[in-house]
């Protein structure tokens, strides 16, 4: 019985979207941003030289066909992306009105968005201040710190002496629709932090708002401070079963590597394994032998995103697609006969690109096990149809497969 792998690279967007012109980081529109494109072009230009060096290579990606899809999705040439495709590929295109995570991922797995996401202004306060009163209150502090747009690595180097000293939780947003509360895992302690977003969850998730987003954190102000991995996304539910629901009702089972269990609130899923890319990316190895005839793992790689690509950090995002190609080729050469790997993106973040949000792009799709042909030009929600006509479970939604 065949098995499907579907991995999201996240933010690996390739350019060209339609709508990019409606979406914006600050006052600049998304019109022009490629996240891939411009990626290789500093690595060919020398602007990509810190911890590695001269062009992008990613052979694996390449040899799937992930430059031809670059040059189909907006024109753009990607230097060292020059090979003939040996896989199938695409291109898809998002209609959800949203360039976030469960945007992305929900119309990748069959269920486009059907609402208009609540997102909080660029000021000071962001947040309602019934909302602020409500997360203090639960928290059981006289306040909250930050209620602002930022980055997560900047507000906790800004305010985390001020978080240890008041024990009040900094809360702030983004682009995104979504809460973020940082607090520190000793000080304030890890299980208070999650208690914490669990219980505002319900309220947040009624306005509207995608995610409430636990962001524990380490050390103190002389050495500074660490994000750790203990991350927890509180995400509202999808609004109808997903392709993990189709294969858990078909009696199959689901595997979710990295943050896709947060994102579905583990609506059809299994398993879940977690971890840094580095250990996501051997889960996905062992998932590649251990995984049980006819079922779905589903993945998703973050630090392109998180790491990199809010940040602004050329050199860091060349660096991780690298790893990550590297990291294929390991995959690819253990695959089974009748293996599907499908590989994909959920929105764009170019690191080149004014700001520090997101950015609105068409992705690539790529993929091992279905001939080597191109799919051109297709829908998100096509992938889903595509997996579940692969895995042979019935599909709802708008998808129509490409297999």
């Amino acid at each position: 019985m065949p098995r499907a792998f579907l991995v999201v690279m996240d933010s690996v967007g390739v350019g060209g979207a339609p709508d990019a012109g409606e979406f914006f980081n600050g006052d600049v529109p998304d019109t022009g941003a490629n996240t891939l494109a411009h990626i290789a072009r500093a690595c060919a230009e020398g602007r990509a030289e810190e911890g590695r060096s001269g062009p992008l290579r990613l052979p694996n990606l390449d040899a799937l066909g992930l430059g031809a899809a670059l040059i189909l999705a907006s024109g753009a040439q990607g230097p060292g992306l020059g090979a003939a495709p040996q896989g199938l590929w695409g291109v898809l295109e998002e209609t959800s009105p949203g360039k976030d995570t469960p945007s992305g991922h929900w119309e990748l797995a069959g269920v486009p968005v059907p609402w208009n996401w609540r997102y909080f202004p660029d000021r000071v306060p962001a947040f309602p201040p019934e909302l602020s009163a409500q997360i203090a209150a639960v928290a059981g502090t006289g306040g909250v710190l930050g209620d602002c747009h930022a980055s997560g690595t900047e507000i906790i180097a800004r305010l985390g002496a001020g978080h240890m000293r008041t024990g009040w939780p900094i809360c702030y947003t983004s682009a995104d629709s979504v809460v973020q509360i940082a607090a520190h895992e000793e000080t304030f302690g890890l299980r208070r932090l999650l208690d914490l977003c669990a219980a505002i969850a319900p309220e947040v998730h009624a306005m509207k708002v995608g995610r409430v987003i636990a962001r524990p954190f380490v050390g103190d102000a002389e050495r500074g401070f660490t994000r750790t991995a203990n991350r927890h996304d509180y995400a509202i539910a999808p609004p109808a079963p997903t392709l993990c629901d189709w294969v858990q009702d078909a009696g199959r089972r689901v595997q979710a590597v990295g943050k896709i269990g947060d994102i579905f609130s583990m609506c059809g899923i299994d398993e879940v394994r977690k971890g840094t890319d580095a250990t996501l990316m051997n889960h996905w190895h062992d998932l590649m032998r251990e995984a049980p005839d006819g079922s779905l793992t589903f993945a998703n790689f973050v630090e392109f995103d998180s790491h990199h690509g809010h940040r602004r950090d050329i050199s860091g995002y060349a660096c991780a697609l690298e790893r990550f190609d590297a990291g294929l080729g390991r995959i690819l050469a253990v695959r089974r006969p009748g293996d599907l790997v499908l590989l994909t993106a959920d929105h764009g973040n170019d690191p080149t690109w004014p700001g520090t949000d997101h950015t609105r792009e068409r992705v690539p799709v790529l993929g091992a096990g279905a001939g080597r042909r191109s799919v051109g030009l297709r829908a998100f929600a096509d992938v889903a149809a595509s997996v579940a006509a692969h895995l042979d479970v019935p599909a709802a939604g708008p998808g129509r497969s490409f297999l």
